[in-house]
């Protein structure tokens, strides 16, 4: 039986998200490609989720269709949970999301009421959950007013089945809107997620955490390590075995040129410099300042949630550290 280690506070550190009395760990694990596919066993999956507990990562984002196939990582969390971790339920901080495609039909993606809640209770269902912590829409619906489906969040927490409701992938205007008619309906807007790197900083450019700052809501970001691009794989160019190998829809060999590589061979060096792996440096990049409360990581081995932990050993850049990793981005 699985007992979680005594001194697993230790070390991580936690951040409050936005002015919600909710503190999240600076790094979350992400249950997306790495839960229920068939080529990784059960009992591998268990002890990453085992390991990252022990290392004080206290929350675990899920989404309804993740896996794959859909709902796979959702029912492999549940079983992990029910064998190792159910009786810490209250130290945990679980999440899902609902928006993209989940089942056939008209009511099977996007942002209506039916979808949301009909989605959530799904997602329950899988993971053996009475309510999850924080219920995501995960994407916005150009054909659903906002307000209905901000409505079906604020019911979401009406019925007791989520504690907070966040949004993932609106842009700052329809954060802004977003947060303002969940202010109305007494259910605050507690976090976004945002794709967000080194190399994609679109939620800078595009104004998306200044909104954030201004609401004062919390952000976790996904795709910090860029799709493996800044794990340090791809320094010697495209392995075989990468995701860029395979033509991956999230990664394609095309997008690994010289000039790419050049730039990572040079992050590297400055990662070096600071005692870490590119990798690391990459998630304490954008951890650095407290603007971002939590990077979301996956992890296919226990091994690689210990290295993403041993980021926050540094978590703070001299000032010529960030202006050497823009000229690199920027040239």
């Amino acid at each position: 039986m699985y007992t979680a280690h005594p001194d697993r506070y230790a070390e991580m550190p936690y951040r409050r998200t936005g002015r919600s009395g909710l503190k999240l760990p600076a790094i979350s694990l992400g249950l997306w490609h790495n839960f229920g596919p068939a080529d990784r066993t059960v009992e591998t999956q268990r002890a990453i989720l085992r390991r990252a507990f022990d290392l004080g990562v206290t929350h675990f984002d899920l989404a309804n269709n993740y896996g794959p196939p859909p709902g796979a990582a959702e029912s492999a969390f549940g079983e992990a949970l029910k064998a190792d971790l159910a009786a810490y339920r209250d130290e945990l901080i679980i999440s899902t999301k609902a928006g993209y495609l989940m089942w056939p039909g008209p009511y099977g993606e996007w942002g209506s009421r039916k979808y949301l809640l009909s989605s959530l209770d799904q997602s329950l269902t899988r993971m053996g959950l009475d309510y999850v912590d924080i219920f995501y829409s995960h994407r916005p619906d150009p054909d659903t007013p906002l307000e209905e489906t901000m409505g079906a969040l604020h019911t979401a927490v009406q019925q007791g089945k989520a504690l907070y409701v966040g949004i993932s992938n609106y842009s700052a205007e329809q954060t802004r809107e977003a947060a303002r008619i969940l202010g109305e309906l007494g259910t605050p807007l507690l976090i976004h997620q945002p794709r967000y790197s080194m190399l994609d900083r679109r939620p800078e450019d595009g104004g998306l955490l200044d909104a954030l700052d201004e609401l004062q809501v919390g952000s976790i970001v996904f795709s910090p390590l860029e799709q493996g691009l800044l794990t340090g794989r791809y320094l010697d160019g495209i392995p075989e075995d990468s995701r860029a190998a395979s033509d991956s829809p999230f990664l394609n060999s095309d997008a690994v040129t010289e000039d790419l590589v050049q730039q990572l061979r040079e992050l590297n060096e400055v990662a070096e410099g600071r005692g870490q792996t590119l990798a690391q440096m990459a998630l304490a990049w954008v951890l650095r300042g407290g603007r971002v409360t939590s990077a979301l990581v996956g992890a296919s081995s226990p091994k690689q949630i210990e290295d993403s932990v041993g980021t926050i050993a540094n978590l703070d850049f001299a000032p010529e550290e960030l202006a050497r990793i823009d000229a690199i981005i920027k040239a």
